[in-house]
C-alpha cells in the first residue's frame, strides 16, 4: 500500500520554483523529467484563483520517512498579493486589510502543518489498505481525507482542474513523530501522528460540542505506526469535544459554566457525529474524563443518558472522573481504568500487516476518548492505551521476549513518553494556546512538584488568552479556512463593532479607585479615621466597580467577530 501512495499519478511535484513577474505567477516544476509550468494570471482568470492572495511554503524541514517517503513540516510561509497595487481600498478597507493578513500571518505561525508529495498523510495505515486500484490511482488532492486538508480551501480551484493537481499538495495540522528505536538489538521505526480535523476547528471556548453536521470540535485522530522488517502495526484512537449542543464562553471567570442548549435537539446532531465515526472506524468505546460533581457533571449525565436513548449496538459508554480518582497524585488509580477497559481493547485489537502485504489482523473498533478540553487528561489516557497495543504489537512481531514489558526498556521508555508529551503539547498550543498540562507524568511517570508550578504557569497564560485574544485567534481560524470571506463590494466590516461605554470607562474608573486606595495608605491623613475613611471609599469604590465588571465579563473578552452567530451553537 505504501507504495501506490507513491506511484507517479498519485504524486504531487516535489520541487518547485516560483517566478514572480508583474503580470504572472509562474509555478516551475524541478523534478527530474518534469517540463510542466503553471502560469497564473495576475489580473485575468486563466487559472481561476478566488481571493486576492496566494499563499506559499518557503521553507520546510524533513521530518523523516514513512516506508520510504519523506515527510516534511512546513516552517516558513510568503503570503503574495495578486494585486500589483492597494490604490483601490478605502483607507478603512486597508487598515482591514492588515488585519486579515495579520489573521492568516497567525494562523501559519501556529507550528504543525506537514505534507508529503509522495504520501498520503490524512489516512491511516487500515484505510489505505482497503482502497481500490482506482483510489490508488487518484491524485494526492483527490484522495485525501477532507477532514484533515488544512488548505482544502486554498485549493478548492485546484481541485476542479485535475490537470494541475500535481502542483497542489494536501497540508495537515497536527503533530509527527518519527523514531529509529532499538530493543534487543532488533531495530525498529515506531511513528506518532496526530490529524487535526478543519472541520468545526477553532479554540478552547468558543468552540464546544457539536455543530449540525455532527462535527465535534477539536477532533484529533491519532495513529501510533510500528515498521518492523517490512510489517507495519497500527493503533488508531481519537478525541473530540462532547457530541451534543453545548457551549462555555468565557466571561473573566477562570472557569466558566458549561451551559447546554435547550433549544435544539441534541439527537439528531449527536446520531449524525456516531453515524460517522462508526463508518470511519467501526465499533466506538466513549472514554468520558469529565468530573463526575460540580459544573462537569450535567455533561457527564447528558452524554451517558444520550448513549442509553441512541440504543446503538456500536457504542459503548464509560464514565471515569480523572480528578476524583487521581487526586493527592494518586496515578497509581489509572490502572483500575485500564484494567476495565483491557477485555475491550483485546476486541478491538489493531491493524497488522505482514512483510509480504497480507492483511493479518483488522483494528474493529476505537476508543474515542474526551473530557472538557480533549487535551490535558485525555492525552494521558490515550498515552496508556496505546502503550498496551504497543505491548501486543511488538510481541507479536518478535521485538519484545515473552514476559518483557515495555516499561523495563529505558531507552525505549524515554523515548515514548517523551514523544506523547510532544503530542499533548502541540494539541494543546493549537486549540488552547499553550502547553499541556500533566506533561509531567507523561514524560515521568510520575506527578512532581515542578509540574504542578508548569502547570499553574500555563493555567495563567491560558486564562489571559482565552479571555483576551481568542477571538482574534478564532477569527484567523474562521478565515483560513473559509468560513468567512472578504467581500471588497461590501463597505461596512464586521471588523468595526462599536464598544460600549462602559468597556473603557469602567476599567479607568477601578484603576484610577485603587490608585488612589494605595496613595492614602501610604499618604496617612491627620487622623486614623480619616486614612480609613478614605481607603475604604475608593477600595469599595474599586471592588465595586470590579464586581460590576465580573458581572458583564462576556463584555470585556475578546470575542470573534467573523462568524460569531455560526460559532453560537
Amino acid at each position: 500500500m505504501a507504495a501506490a501512495a507513491g506511484t507517479t499519478a498519485a504524486a504531487a511535484y516535489a520541487s518547485l520554483k516560483l517566478h514572480i513577474t508583474p503580470e504572472k505567477f509562474y509555478v516551475e516544476a524541478c523534478d527530474d523529467g518534469a517540463d510542466d509550468v503553471l502560469a497564473i494570471d495576475r489580473v485575468s482568470t486563466e487559472v481561476t484563483l478566488t481571493g486576492t492572495y496566494l499563499i506559499v511554503i518557503t521553507k520546510k524541514k524533513k521530518v523523516g520517512e514513512i516506508f520510504s517517503h519523506a515527510i516534511w513540516k512546513a516552517t516558513d510561509f510568503d503570503i503574495l498579493s495578486y494585486k500589483k497595487t492597494m490604490l483601490h481600498l478605502t483607507d478603512i478597507q486597508l487598515q482591514d486589510n492588515k488585519v486579515f493578513l495579520s489573521m492568516l500571518n497567525h494562523v501559519l505561525s501556529v507550528d504543525g502543518f506537514y505534507f508529503s508529495t509522495t504520501y498520503d498523510l490524512t489516512h491511516t495505515l487500515q484505510r489505505l489498505a482497503n482502497t481500490s486500484p482506482e483510489f490508488q490511482e487518484m491524485s494526492l488532492l483527490e484522495r485525501a481525507d477532507p477532514r484533515f486538508v488544512w488548505n482544502g480551501h486554498l485549493l478548492r480551484e485546484f481541485a476542479a482542474q485535475p490537470e494541475i493537481h500535481r502542483f497542489a499538495t494536501p497540508v495537515m495540522h497536527g503533530f509527527i513523530t518519527m523514531h529509529s528505536c532499538s530493543i534487543n538489538g532488533k531495530c525498529f521505526d515506531w511513528l506518532l501522528v496526530s490529524r487535526r480535523s478543519c472541520f468545526r476547528a477553532g479554540v478552547r471556548y468558543y468552540v464546544r460540542g457539536i455543530d449540525s453536521e455532527g462535527h465535534a470540535a477539536n477532533f484529533v485522530e491519532t495513529e501510533q505506526i510500528v515498521h518492523y522488517k517490512g510489517s507495519k502495526a497500527s493503533f488508531v484512537q481519537t478525541r473530540g469535544s462532547i457530541p451534543f449542543f453545548w457551549s462555555q464562553r468565557p466571561n473573566l471567570k477562570y472557569k466558566p459554566k458549561p451551559q447546554i442548549s435547550k433549544s435544539v435537539n441534541h439527537m439528531d446532531g449527536f446520531q449524525r457525529h456516531f453515524d460517522s465515526q462508526i463508518i470511519s472506524y467501526g465499533k466506538q468505546m466513549i472514554v468520558n474524563l469529565v468530573n463526575q460533581k460540580g459544573s462537569e457533571k450535567p455533561l457527564e449525565q447528558t452524554f451517558a443518558k444520550m448513549v442509553n436513548s441512541m440504543a446503538n449496538g456500536m457504542v459503548r459508554y464509560v464514565a471515569f472522573d480523572f480528578h476524583k480518582e487521581c487526586s493527592r497524585m494518586r496515578w497509581d488509580r489509572l490502572q483500575i481504568l485500564m484494567d476495565q477497559l483491557a477485555e475491550q481493547q483485546d476486541e478491538f485489537s489493531y491493524f497488522l500487516v505482514d512483510s509480504d502485504g497480507k492483511i493479518v489482523t483488522q483494528q474493529e473498533g476505537i476508543f474515542r476518548s474526551n473530557c472538557m478540553d480533549c487535551l490535558d487528561r485525555t492525552n494521558v489516557i490515550q498515552s496508556l492505551l496505546a502503550r498496551r497495543s504497543l505491548q501486543a504489537q511488538l510481541q507479536r512481531l518478535g521485538v519484545l521476549h515473552v514476559g518483557q514489558r515495555i516499561e523495563e526498556q529505558a531507552d525505549f521508555e524515554k523515548i515514548y513518553k517523551n514523544a506523547w508529551a510532544d503530542n499533548a503539547n502541540a494539541c494543546a498550543k493549537q486549540y488552547a494556546g499553550t502547553g499541556a498540562l500533566k506533561t509531567d507524568y507523561t514524560r515521568t511517570g510520575k506527578r512532581t512538584q515542578w509540574g504542578l508550578i508548569m502547570d499553574g504557569w500555563n493555567s495563567l497564560i491560558r486564562y489571559y488568552k482565552n479571555n483576551f485574544s481568542d477571538g482574534f485567534r478564532q477569527d484567523a481560524i474562521d478565515l483560513f479556512l473559509g468560513n468567512y470571506s472578504v467581500d471588497e463590494v461590501e463597505p461596512a466590516s464586521p471588523l468595526h463593532v462599536k464598544k460600549d461605554w462602559k468597556f473603557l470607562a469602567l476599567p479607568i474608573i477601578m484603576v484610577v479607585a485603587f490608585s488612589m486606595c494605595i496613595i492614602c495608605l501610604l499618604m496617612a491623613g491627620d487622623t486614623w479615621t480619616e486614612t480609613l475613611a478614605y481607603v475604604l471609599f475608593w477600595g469599595s469604590a474599586s471592588f465595586g466597580t470590579f464586581a460590576i465588571i465580573l458581572y458583564n465579563g462576556k463584555d470585556f473578552v475578546d470575542a470573534p467577530k467573523l462568524v460569531q452567530k455560526e460559532k453560537m451553537d
